[in-house]
C-alpha cells in the first residue's frame, strides 16, 4: 500500500502530465475508502510548481445517464454558488484560450442564472486555475452511458488541460459489460450481415466441422463491433499508469471495528477475533469489504441477542456463531447459492445427520452443504455449528425469537453434552469414537426406537443408509438387507400414525432417491409411496370431515375453505353424490352463499380446477339427473345455477344446456371467453323464463 501511495505522490508533483492514472480493484475492495481515508489527504497537502496546495474532486459515475450529469456534478463540487456573470466574465477575457475545465462551469452556470455571487470583481484565475486541481473519477463501470464517451470526455481535461486526473474502477467488470452490452442485437445484425454474404456468394450458413454457426457469429460479432478495442485504444491514449488495488485487510477492518465503540463489548469481541474475521473472509475467495461491512452489522444484533439472553455462553459458541454469520452472510448476498439450499435445513441436527450420511448416499443433492462446511468448518470440533434463526435472519432480514431461543437452548445444552437423542449419534457418525461395546449397545437400541416408531420420518432414509454401511463392513451382522428394510419400513409406518399432523405438511427433505446405491434407493422410493398414500388417506378423511361441517358448522366450513383447505383440491377427494345429498339439505342462503365461493375459489387459482374438473363434472351429471323430477324451487334453481357454474368452469362445449324440466329456466351458453365471472354475467342477460 505504501508503494502505491508513493507512486500516485510521484504523479502528482510532476510539473506537467498529459495522461490520466488507473486504481483497479474488484468490487467491494475498499477502493473508495482507499481514496476517502488516505489518498485524498496525502494528495492535499501536496503543493504545485507556483506554492499551492491541491485540491481535489471527487465524481462518483454510478448511475450517470449523460455527459452533462457528469458536468454538473464537477460544477457543483467546486462552485456551490456562481452568478450569470461568469460567463460574461469569461467571453470578455482578451487574448486568453478558455480551458475545457473552465467550459464545464461556464455551461453549467446558465442552470445557476438567478443566483447572486457575493462580492465584487470575481478573480477568473483563482477561480478556475486547473494547475491544482486534481479530478477523481469512480465507478467507472457502473455508468449508464457508453465508458467510451466517458473516456474521451476526460481525455479533454487531461490532453488540453493536464489536469491531474486519477480513474477508481474494476476493469474486468468493464470487460464484461463491453462484451454483453446489446448482444441480442449484435447477434442479429451478424445474422443478417453473413445471410447477406452467403447469398452474395451462393452458399448457405451451415455448421461444419472446421468452423460451427456460433463460432462465425461470434467473430462477425467482434469484427462489426470493436468496442472492447476501441476502449483499449483511448485506454492506451489517456491512461499513462494502471495500478492494482490490493487492501490491507486488516487496516481496513481495524476502521471497520472502531465504528462500534458506542457498543464496547461488541467491539472488544471483534478486535479479540479479528484473526477469524480475516480467516473465514479470505476462505469467502472475494474481496468484497462491503459485505463483510454488512455482515458484521448483522452479527452485532445477533451478537448482543446473545449476550443478553445467555450471558454464560461460551467465547467457542460465540467464535462459531461469529464464524456462521460471515460464512452465510457470503454465501447468499454474493451469490454462491440458491437461497433454498440452505431454506430446507431446519436445525443444527439435520445439517449435520445430511453432511455425514450424504457421504454415504453419495447422493449429488446436498453437494454444496458439504462443500460450505468443509470451507468454513474444517477440523472444527464445535458440535453446534449450523444456526437456524442466523440463516433466517440473513435470508429474509426478519430476526425470528422463537428460532433464536429453540436455536440457542440446543446450543448451550450441546456445550454442556446433554439432551442429544441416542439416534443421533449414529446420524452424525459419532459412533466411530466409541468403544466396541459402546457402539453394539447404541445400534441395537436406535434399531428398537426404529422398530417402536420413535424416529422422526425425515431421518429413516438416513438412517437406513448407514445401517446398510455397516452391515456391508461386517459391523452388524443380525439381519440381512431385506430384513433391515422391512424393519425400517414397519418402524416408518408406526411414525407417520404418530406424526399426523406434521405428514400433513411436510417439506421434501434429502431423501436418498438420487443415491448411487440400488438398496437405498428402492428403500427411499418404498418410503416416498408410503408417505404419498399415507398422506393422500389423511387429506381424504380431513377432506370428509370438511363437507361434514357443510351441514352440521356451516361457519367452520366457510372458514375452514378459505383457510387450510384454500389450496388442497377437495372435490378430487369426495364423492359427488354424498356432496349433493349434503347440499338438498342446507338452507337456500348457503347453497347461494356455496356458488360464490366455487366461482371464486377457482378464478383464483386454475391449478385446483385442473384437479377438481373431473369430479365437479360429475357433480353437474348428478344434479342433471337427481334434479329433472324435483318442482320447481329456489333450491332446485340454485342446484341448476350450480351446475351451469361448473359446465362454465369446466368448459362444457354444448350449445345449449336444458336444466331438468320444462317448468325450470333454460340457459343458452355463450361463446367461451377469458373471464368465468364474465361470462355467468352475460348468461344473466340471455335467460329467458318460459
Amino acid at each position: 500500500m505504501k508503494e502505491l501511495i508513493a507512486s500516485i505522490e510521484e504523479y502528482i508533483r510532476k510539473p506537467y502530465t498529459d495522461y490520466a492514472i488507473m486504481i483497479n480493484g474488484e468490487w467491494g475492495s475498499g477502493k473508495t475508502h482507499f481514496w476517502n481515508n488516505k489518498l485524498r489527504q496525502r494528495i492535499e497537502i501536496i503543493q504545485n510548481k507556483a506554492g499551492k496546495s491541491y485540491k481535489t474532486i471527487y465524481i462518483s459515475l454510478y448511475g450517470i445517464n449523460s455527459i452533462e450529469e457528469i458536468s454538473k456534478k464537477i460544477f457543483l463540487e467546486t462552485n456551490p454558488v456562481i452568478s450569470k456573470t461568469l460567463k460574461k466574465f469569461a467571453e470578455n477575457v482578451e487574448g486568453n484560450v478558455i480551458p475545457e475545465y473552465v467550459k464545464t462551469g461556464v455551461d453549467i452556470a446558465n442552470l445557476y442564472g438567478t443566483m447572486q455571487m457575493d462580492g465584487g470583481k470575481i478573480d477568473f484565475a483563482k477561480m478556475f486555475a486547473t494547475d491544482d486541481k486534481v479530478l477523481c473519477f469512480d465507478d467507472l463501470e457502473r455508468a449508464n452511458i457508453d465508458i467510451i464517451d466517458i473516456l474521451g470526455y476526460i481525455n479533454n481535461f487531461v490532453e488540453h488541460d493536464g489536469i491531474k486526473t486519477i480513474l477508481i474502477c474494476n476493469e474486468k467488470e468493464l470487460a464484461t459489460k463491453f462484451k454483453n452490452s446489446n448482444i441480442e442485437m449484435k447477434t442479429l445484425i451478424a445474422t443478417i450481415m453473413l445471410e447477406k454474404e452467403s447469398k452474395d456468394n451462393k452458399t448457405k450458413i451451415v455448421d461444419t466441422i472446421e468452423e460451427p454457426v456460433a463460432n462465425k457469429l461470434e467473430e462477425k460479432v467482434e469484427s462489426i463491433f470493436d468496442r472492447a478495442n476501441a476502449y483499449e485504444r483511448i485506454k492506451e491514449k489517456l491512461v499513462g499508469e494502471c495500478f492494482e488495488y490490493v487492501p490491507e485487510y486488516s487496516y481496513i477492518l481495524s476502521g471497520m471495528i472502531m465504528r462500534y465503540d458506542y457498543n464496547l463489548e461488541y467491539e472488544r469481541f471483534l478486535k479479540t477475533e479479528m484473526g477469524t474475521i480475516i480467516n473465514v473472509f479470505n476462505k469467502t475467495k472475494t474481496k468484497n469489504l462491503r459485505v463483510l461491512k454488512h455482515a458484521l452489522n448483522d452479527l452485532e444484533r445477533i451478537y448482543t441477542n446473545v449476550t443478553t439472553e445467555y450471558p454464560e455462553v461460551s467465547n467457542e459458541l460465540l467464535r462459531t456463531i461469529l464464524i456462521f454469520t460471515i460464512a452465510i452472510a457470503f454465501e447468499i448476498k454474493v451469490g454462491n447459492v440458491i437461497k433454498a439450499k440452505f431454506n430446507s435445513v431446519s436445525s443444527n441436527d439435520e445439517y449435520k445427520s445430511i453432511l455425514f450420511t450424504s457421504n454415504i448416499i453419495n447422493g449429488s443433492s446436498q453437494y454444496y452443504l458439504r462443500e460450505f462446511d468443509t470451507r468454513y468448518f474444517l477440523n472444527s470440533k464445535e458440535n453446534y455449528r449450523f444456526f437456524k434463526f442466523i440463516e433466517v435472519y440473513i435470508r429474509t432480514r426478519m430476526f425470528d425469537e422463537k428460532l433464536f431461543k429453540e436455536d440457542m437452548e440446543k446450543a448451550m445444552q450441546k456445550e454442556e453434552k446433554k439432551g442429544d437423542p441416542i439416534y443421533q449419534k449414529i446420524l452424525d457418525g459419532s459412533y466411530w469414537k466409541m468403544s466396541d461395546i459402546d457402539f453394539e449397545i447404541t445400534a441395537i437400541r436406535v434399531l428398537e426406537d426404529i422398530k417402536e416408531g420413535n424416529i422422526p420420518s425425515y431421518e429413516y432414509t438416513k438412517l437406513f443408509a448407514i445401517y446398510k454401511e455397516l452391515y456391508d463392513l461386517k459391523l452388524i451382522d443380525a439381519m440381512t438387507p431385506e430384513d433391515l428394510s422391512m424393519r425400517f419400513l414397519l418402524g416408518f409406518k408406526i411414525t407417520l400414525t404418530k406424526e399426523k399432523e406434521e405428514v400433513m405438511h411436510y417439506e421434501e427433505k434429502y431423501d436418498g432417491l438420487d443415491s448411487t446405491d440400488d438398496i437405498i434407493r428402492t428403500f427411499a422410493e418404498e418410503c416416498r409411496a408410503i408417505r404419498l398414500q399415507y398422506t393422500e388417506d389423511l387429506e381424504k378423511e380431513a377432506v370428509h370431515e370438511l363437507f361434514r361441517t357443510l351441514v352440521d358448522d356451516i361457519d367452520t366450513f366457510y372458514k375452514s375453505i378459505v383457510g387450510n383447505f384454500k389450496n388442497v383440491a377437495i372435490f378430487e377427494k369426495y364423492e359427488m353424490d354424498l356432496l349433493y345429498d349434503k347440499l338438498s339439505q342446507i338452507s337456500n342462503y348457503d347453497l347461494h352463499n356455496f356458488l360464490s365461493i366455487i366461482e371464486t375459489r377457482y378464478i383464483e387459482n386454475k391449478t385446483l380446477l385442473k384437479f377438481d374438473k373431473r369430479n365437479l363434472k360429475k357433480l353437474s351429471k348428478v344434479i342433471e339427473t337427481k334434479a329433472k323430477d324435483l318442482p320447481v324451487t329456489i333450491k332446485t334453481a340454485l342446484l341448476n345455477k350450480l351446475k351451469e357454474n361448473i359446465d362454465l368452469l369446466c368448459g362444457v362445449d354444448k350449445s345449449k344446456v336444458t336444466v331438468t324440466n320444462d317448468k325450470t329456466p333454460v340457459t343458452k351458453i355463450k361463446k367461451k371467453t377469458t373471464s368465468t365471472s364474465k361470462k355467468l354475467k352475460e348468461k344473466e342477460t340471455d335467460k329467458k323464463v318460459k
